[in-house]
């Protein structure tokens, strides 16, 4: 599907800038020029299709469903299923996390969507299919979701909210009834196809940036790191690898669109791919600019046992993916 992109980069950087082929140099910008037009378009085709669903399942809608009907723990799951559709990084998603918070929907609801969305969204999918192929992107969308569903079940079943912060209960004290049944828009679908357009180039925009820090630094690696590299820390396949990786990806940050890339020379160099997709989900989905936004409407105690779910869900998808792929 890909090989007009690499056949455009090995004319560009082997015949054009006359760079050899067989040096550091030349692997690591042929890499970069391949992953940065393949990813970049995939974004966009992804983002754009997903703008069109979007348009049609805006967020009041979402509110007002879950807030009226009685879903038998269903819920989770539809939060999460938002999640996966939504182009948010971690951060990103803690400010519709604390509208969800104010508008009165369940925390364990919430909890399930803020846990998802940052690690299954068109982007990651995107990119995941274009560097590891249809199976491991459907198995890791799916692992996410179900991640996203229990995690968020499992913490709304703690009865966590006295661990919210006075501001959220103040909030929650004087919040107005839930907004009346959202009204569909008039326009057609070729008359938002333009500002669907502009959005998905907006979000391919803002995400610019991270992919070519990403896809640089994957060039870095794939050019210059020895082939053991990674694999003398994380890919010799004990038991401890995948908490390994998870513990020293919590406290980096990065969206799916800067670390996906990095992750593919993971696996390239030897990291089994369970331990490379665990460090991936770990450095997404858990951050420390994601708990300074958090204390906004979390305790300290809360925030404390959030990451600690997730963490060892991540580390029990880790081993899967280890068994599975």
């Amino acid at each position: 599907m890909f090989d007009w992109i690499q056949n455009f980069a090995d004319w560009l950087i082997y015949s054009v800038f006359g760079i050899d082929a067989a040096s550091h140099l030349g692997k690591a910008i042929d890499f970069f020029v391949y992953d940065t037009i393949k990813i970049l378009l995939l974004l966009f085709v992804i983002v754009f299709i997903m703008g069109i669903v979007n348009s049609y399942l805006p967020i009041d809608r979402l509110r007002n469903f879950l807030a009226k009907n009685k879903l038998f723990g269903l819920e989770y799951l539809f939060a999460s299923l938002f999640g996966a559709i939504t182009p948010f990084c971690s951060c990103s998603s803690v400010p519709l996390f604390i509208g969800f918070v104010r508008g009165g929907i369940p925390l364990g609801v919430t909890f399930a969507f803020l846990i998802t969305s940052p690690l299954v969204n068109e982007v990651a999918l995107a990119m995941f299919f274009g560097m590891f192929g249809l199976k491991a992107t459907l198995i890791y969308a799916g692992s996410g979701i179900l991640l996203g569903t229990f995690g968020g079940w499992l913490l709304g079943k703690m009865k966590l909210e006295p661990l919210l912060t006075d501001w959220v209960k103040n909030m929650l004290a004087k919040s107005q009834k839930i907004a009346e049944e959202y009204e569909e828009e008039k326009t057609t679908l070729t008359q938002r196809l333009p500002e669907i357009t502009r959005s998905a180039w907006e979000i391919v925009r803002g995400v610019l940036l991270y992919v070519v820090i990403g896809i640089a630094i994957g060039a870095t690696m794939h050019g210059y790191v020895p082939e053991q590299f990674f694999a003398d820390y994380l890919g010799t396949g004990a038991w401890w690898t995948v908490p390994l990786a998870v513990i020293l990806a919590v406290p980096m940050y990065a969206n799916a669109a800067g670390i996906i890339p990095v992750i593919q020379v993971f696996v390239a160099k030897g990291v089994p791919i369970g331990t490379a997709i665990a460090f991936m989900m770990a450095t997404v989905g858990l951050s420390i600019p994601e708990a300074t936004l958090l204390k906004k409407v979390m305790t300290i105690k809360l925030i404390a046992i959030f990451f600690t779910v997730v963490t060892v869900f991540i580390i029990i998808s880790g081993y899967l993916f280890n068994l599975i792929l």
